[in-house]
């Protein structure tokens, strides 16, 4: 069964142990709580999960512990995006063979200035090499970070070519007006926001809802907005809630994030192993936390 792409979808962290190796156990347990405060999906091994850190087989266990620890195949949305077109199409039918088949993709990215027919061949290749009919595709548009992006044109040829595969995309670009263009162009396409600040607005152009990480820490507050967006009756609350978000991420997108989020995280959790974070990533102490630790009690959020 495909992942519903709508609501509350966390880009779940990755806690590692002293030899910053993945701690499987409380990386479970941090999916159980965020569901548990509200998310209605996960999405590890993308950005936040510190994926490309990680070695294939290393990704490959991390998918395989949750759903060992009960996690459903369909709440799940791994990351399987790589710089090479064939580890993509092997993270991909590793996905697909533990029953996961919904998939966050990233462009292969280290090339910059590639053309969309590149782009176009290369996705192309993914799925023709996958080769199963099962497959859903979430394309992952974020050019502060890969500096490859996913063009509206781009989507029109992979959805005329592939019918039913290609579904929905997390725009993490920060840019309203394409991620409504998106909406515009391709009727019954899942738009869903990367950043908090756009969850509402892009809620009420039509959009499906956010994948972002900031909810490892403030998902009881996007899951407000999410579910409740609609409702006369909770407008003030859902403002309130949007507002505080868009504060919260300013916060603790004012040092690295990451770090930032995971600081946190072994304070609220007392397991140390949401300390670390792999190299070339550096951890953040409790000093260089406690600013936005404050801040974000300021505001009413969880963290």
């Amino acid at each position: 069964m495909a992942m519903t792409l709508a609501g509350t979808i966390a880009a779940v962290l990755t806690p590692l142990d002293d030899n910053l190796q993945p701690d499987l156990g409380e990386h479970l347990a941090h999916c159980q709580r965020l569901l548990e405060q509200g998310c209605d999906g996960l999405s590890p091994l993308g950005t936040s999960g510190e994926s490309m850190s990680f070695s294939i087989a290393e990704r490959k266990a991390i998918l395989e512990a949750l759903l060992k620890g009960g996690l459903s195949p369909d709440i799940l949305l791994p990351g399987t995006g790589a710089a090479s077109y064939a580890d993509t199409i092997e993270l991909t039918r590793h996905a697909l063979s533990v029953g996961v088949t919904s998939v966050l993709m990233l462009p292969p990215f280290y090339y910059k200035a590639v053309n969309d027919d590149g782009l176009f061949d290369a996705f192309s290749r993914i799925v023709d090499g996958v080769g199963d009919e099962r497959l859903r595709i979430c394309l992952y548009h974020i050019p502060p970070v890969a500096v490859v992006p996913i063009s509206h044109r781009l989507v029109g040829r992979l959805r005329a070519a592939y019918p039913g595969i290609f579904v929905g995309v997390k725009d993490s670009s920060g840019d309203f007006t394409n991620m409504t263009g998106y909406i515009d162009q391709f009727p019954g396409f899942a738009v869903l926001s990367g950043g908090e600040a756009m969850i509402k607005p892009i809620l009420e152009y039509g959009g499906a809802g956010s994948i972002t990480g900031c909810a490892n820490l403030v998902a009881p507050d996007i899951a407000l907005v999410t579910r409740h967006f609609r409702d006369p009756a909770r407008a003030a609350e859902v403002d309130a809630a949007h507002h505080r978000l868009a504060r919260a991420r300013m916060a603790i997108t004012s040092k690295p994030n990451i770090s930032v989020m995971k600081a946190i995280l072994a304070q609220q959790t007392g397991q140390a192993t949401w300390r670390q974070v792999r190299p070339p990533l550096s951890p953040l102490d409790d000093a260089a936390v406690q600013p936005i630790v404050d801040a974000l009690a300021a505001l009413g959020t969880h963290a």
